[in-house]
């Protein structure tokens, strides 16, 4: 009598496997789908325990075993196939040479082949339809964007750690909604895993990104349009290059309206009253060869620079401004250079008693560096040889302090540069304020006239008033006889600036 039990069962599973082995092909199909399915557990339970954390191990767990287990399934019937066409026998034929006859023998539910192959059939879609939805949510995470294509992705993982929007997830922003947006994206995707295995990419990486979702549907999630109003006060420090590093300010009223009219302010440009369409040479948002305003009663207004009047601009390379045209930077921050000092500084983790301490700090993290090393080395030379020399006897005492700048250094320079992905200062400029001819300057320029030759305006005050220019005071052009009563004299100033941008 065979045995019924349930110990019987796993003999019989054996049996099974050896039967369907039919082959070499079918044999590999079944090493491999056994030896990807086992290795996918491991390494999973690995993965929820939080022994294994890396993003290439997920992309060996969710993309390569789960490919491997379905190449796996499907060499079994070719191996079954080859072999049919090889001996010229049925497939029932083969079933009763390879099983035994109780196997073969219907019951209510089947034969015993056909319950074990419907009950290896469910659990290997359980384990594809499982695999498949692990591996959608781990290439969601930031961590895989950032960390599977180490040297590509690095500088990109590096900045979006330390912007704004560290805790916003990649996919919110790069991967639009719906299943065709979904499919674009993973196919894009496909493709920058070619490029990176076979070297093709630029470095550095090419912007704008136009595959963008539109910032109607990301930005304006949580900035919402309507309330920008009002005005908000900003002040900038930056630091000289004498001895002491001397402090100066700049102090803006920002006005960030968006409505219309004289109170229009920065954002007036993305107002829902009004629309602003351009077209840039070779699109890249930075040489700006004509400027449309539509307003609501329906007039527009074109401004066009006659030197790049003769220059092609497509019609799918002409966009409607918005967001991300200004806030082009708005989670990949790479800072400029003396911007960086001056953050440091202002912030306090560098001591400004060291002397000529932004002076040599911007001046060892310019230069040119081959590599991240190299660069380390440098500095570190270049600051404590430098106080060595002109400072030996306070070298010992300012050590420690020394050692800090060194540190803060090196940490600005591994943010912001990347040799093996041809990053430096000025790669990726930022076009909020208007440094050199960008940003604002864009548009806001003598070059862009209309047909009776006037251009945009670029006044101070279109955006911002002035409150204090590289002054030695946050505020001083609010100055009064009685220092006690500067807070006052502030209110006052901004009522009044206030008062006159919304008078009639």
């Amino acid at each position: 009598m065979k045995p019924t039990n349930r110990a019987a069962m796993y003999p019989r599973f054996r049996q099974f496997i050896r039967a369907i082995s039919i082959n070499w092909i079918s044999k590999g199909g079944v090493i491999l789908a056994t030896s990807s399915f086992t290795i996918f557990i491991i390494l999973e339970i690995a993965r929820l325990l939080g022994i294994i954390t890396g993003a290439f191990i997920g992309l060996i767990t969710y993309l390569l075993l789960p490919l491997l287990f379905i190449i796996g399934l499907l060499l079994i019937p070719a191996g079954w196939r080859r072999y049919q066409k090889t001996t010229g026998n049925t497939i029932r034929e083969i079933l009763k040479e390879r099983f035994e006859q109780d196997d073969t023998r219907a019951t209510p539910f089947g034969s015993r082949i056909f319950q074990m192959v419907a009950g290896l059939t469910v659990v290997n879609l359980l384990f594809v339809g499982g695999a498949g939805l692990r591996m959608f949510k781990f290439m969601d995470e930031p961590r895989f964007c950032g960390t599977a294509c180490h040297s590509v992705m690095n500088p990109e993982w590096t900045t979006y750690q330390d912007s704004p929007h560290a805790r916003v997830k990649c996919v919110e922003c790069h991967v639009g909604e719906g299943m065709g947006a979904l499919i674009d994206s993973k196919l894009n995707g496909a493709w920058q895993m070619i490029s990176v295995t076979f070297d093709l990419l630029e470095r550095p990486i090419p912007t704008p990104v136009h595959q963008l979702r539109p910032t109607r549907e990301t930005c304006e999630k949580c900035h919402w349009p309507d309330k920008f109003y009002g005005r908000r006060l900003k002040t900038i420090s930056t630091f000289g290059t004498d001895e002491n590093s001397t402090r100066q300010y700049t102090t803006l009223s920002l006005k960030i309206d968006s409505a219309t009219g004289r109170q229009g302010g920065i954002h007036w440009h993305i107002a829902a009253e009004n629309e602003v369409r351009y077209a840039s040479v070779d699109d890249k948002r930075e040489r700006i060869i004509w400027v449309e305003v539509y307003q609501a009663d329906g007039s527009c207004k074109r401004y066009t620079d006659p030197d790049l009047a003769q220059s092609t601009a497509k019609n799918n390379n002409v966009r409607i401004l918005d967001c991300v045209d200004c806030h082009n930077r708005a989670t990949h921050i790479y800072e400029y250079a003396a911007r960086s000092i001056d953050k440091r500084i202002h912030s306090g983790l560098m001591n400004r008693g060291v002397p000529y301490l932004k002076q040599e700090a911007l001046h060892t993290i310019s230069k040119n560096y081959p590599d991240r090393e190299a660069a380390f080395r440098g500095i570190a030379n270049h600051i404590r040889g430098f106080y060595r020399r002109h400072y030996p006897e306070e070298a010992g005492q300012m050590l420690p302090a020394i050692d800090s700048v060194v540190g803060i250094l090196q940490a600005i320079y591994a943010r912001n540069i990347h040799p093996e992905m041809k990053i430096t200062w000025g790669s990726y400029p930022d076009h909020i304020g208007h440094r050199g001819d960008g940003g604002c300057f864009r548009c806001h320029n003598s070059q862009l006239v209309d047909k009776d030759g006037k251009h945009i305006s670029f006044d101070c005050t279109l955006c911002h008033s002035l409150l204090a220019y590289d002054s030695d005071e946050p505020f001083k052009f609010l100055q009064r006889a009685d220092p006690d009563d500067r807070e006052n004299s502030i209110h006052e100033y901004l009522k009044r600036e206030f008062l006159n941008s919304y008078a009639e």
